[in-house]
């Protein structure tokens, strides 16, 4: 009896998904061997909120004192 459509198309899910899962781990241990060999700066690859566009309020506006 053939597969029915169902588990043809999870089974290409779960398969799509396999190939992404390797490769980010062979992205992200590229990153590992670049960092440690110097070639890229040690942290986060987003960098600090200012340079995304995203606003830092201040700690006061969150005082509820004020």
């Amino acid at each position: 009896m053939p597969d029915s459509f169902g588990k043809r198309q999870r089974r290409d899910v779960k398969a799509k998904k396999a190939v992404a899962r390797e490769e980010r781990r062979l992205a992200r241990n590229q990153r590992r061997e670049d960092r440690a060999a110097g070639l890229i700066e040690p942290g986060s690859p987003l960098g600090e909120a200012h340079e995304t566009g995203v606003e830092v309020l201040p700690d006061s506006v969150f005082d509820e004192d004020a």
